[in-house]
């Protein structure tokens, strides 16, 4: 079992900047790749991003490449995503998760734990 707990959300201006966090205990944290997904009122879970168990691949969607950036810190069993140039488009209850993939995707059905959430919300 992992168990993951996301923070770092928030409400920020349309252009602005945050950083959230994702803390993962349980099984060793280094097996695991690693993504974000969004979800916003009434829309389907989607894809944000994705790093593999070692942070040398990374995979982001188009609407946020260029302004998202995903990390991990294996030694602190701890992944971030650092969102820049912030839209309202953005808001979104942002989840965290882990699955035991060699290569990070896009697909939610390949990670297994997820976290509870955290809520971002960009005004315009």
């Amino acid at each position: 079992q992992v168990q993951l707990v996301e923070s770092g959300g928030g409400l920020v201006q349309a252009g602005g900047s945050l950083r959230l966090s994702c803390a993962a205990s349980g099984r060793a944290f280094s097996n695991y790749a690693m993504a974000w997904f969004r979800q916003a009122p009434g829309k389907e879970r989607d894809f944000v991003a994705a790093i593999s168990w070692d942070g040398g691949t990374t995979v982001y969607a188009d609407s946020v490449k260029g302004r998202f950036t995903i990390s991990r810190d294996n030694a602190k069993n701890t992944v971030y995503l650092q969102m820049n140039s912030l839209k309202p488009e953005d808001t979104a209850v942002y989840y965290c998760t882990a699955g035991r993939i060699i290569l990070p995707g896009t697909d939610a059905s390949a990670y297994s734990y997820w976290g509870q959430g955290t809520q971002v919300t960009v005004s315009s």
